[in-house]
């Protein structure tokens, strides 16, 4: 692999970027394709496709071979809220290969007795997002019910475009929650792309429930990236 290739994808990488690594199978040429970079024609597509999934394969395109080796960070889950939900969507999380962060300043909720092997912050989220931030590889659900802790974080999420972002709430308490977020600078396109009420709508009622419907829909958001522009998603 020609060094400056490599450079700028272990750069991409360190950077929680995503990226294809693209090599021309006839010359042996490499070439890096960022997310968001416009290749056009069946190419294009092939690689759009491997940003989706992640996926490495070799594929065939304007009568020439190619093997694309997607880089793609791994997605992570930041909740907000070290409530009952938490407890349940950490574990299937971490089975689904979601790394989860929970972050709640409230101490009484944010111990280690009541999330084992979870990395837990029992700080603000204003503190802890300073130190890591979010980025478009890192989905957001804010459960606590508490605009005083939930609002940062969800205009953090917003900023930083997160592929997930949800809410716990009613829609009333949601039409709340936007005016808040509208006083704060948030867009109203961005502020579209909270997912409130949270998870997907399968009657969930109990708190392992709506962990499932909070889990399912970060994992539709994820795998559906680039599609809805296109209207390929319900």
């Amino acid at each position: 692999m020609d060094p400056y290739v490599l450079k700028t994808l272990n750069e991409e990488r360190r950077a929680r970027r995503a990226a294809v690594l693209v090599t021309d199978l006839g010359d042996g040429r490499d070439r890096i394709v960022r997310e968001g970079d416009h290749v056009a024609g069946d190419l294009g597509a092939a690689i759009a496709n491997a940003f989706r999934t992640g996926n490495s394969r070799s594929v065939e395109a304007e009568g020439r071979s190619f093997f694309l080796n997607a880089h793609l960070p791994r997605p992570r889950l930041v909740v907000i809220g070290a409530v009952h939900i938490s407890q349940a969507l950490a574990p299937m999380a971490r089975i689904a290969g979601y790394p989860v962060e929970i972050i709640d300043p409230r101490t009484a909720f944010a111990t280690p007795e009541r999330f084992p092997d979870v990395a837990l912050h029992a700080e603000w989220p204003e503190d802890v997002l300073k130190r890591a931030p979010l980025d478009s590889y890192t989905a957001l659900a804010a459960v606590t019910h508490d605009p005083k802790i939930d609002d940062f974080a969800l205009k953090a999420a917003l900023d930083a475009r997160c592929f997930y972002v949800g809410a716990l709430g009613s829609r009333k308490t949601h039409a709340k929650r936007v005016e808040r977020l509208l006083a704060l600078g948030a867009g109203a396109d961005q502020i579209a792309r909270i997912h409130a009420p949270i998870g997907l709508d399968i009657g969930a009622a109990s708190p392992a429930e709506i962990a499932v419907a909070v889990l399912a829909q970060t994992i539709h958001a994820f795998r559906s990236r680039g599609l809805e522009a296109k209207g390929a998603v319900a």
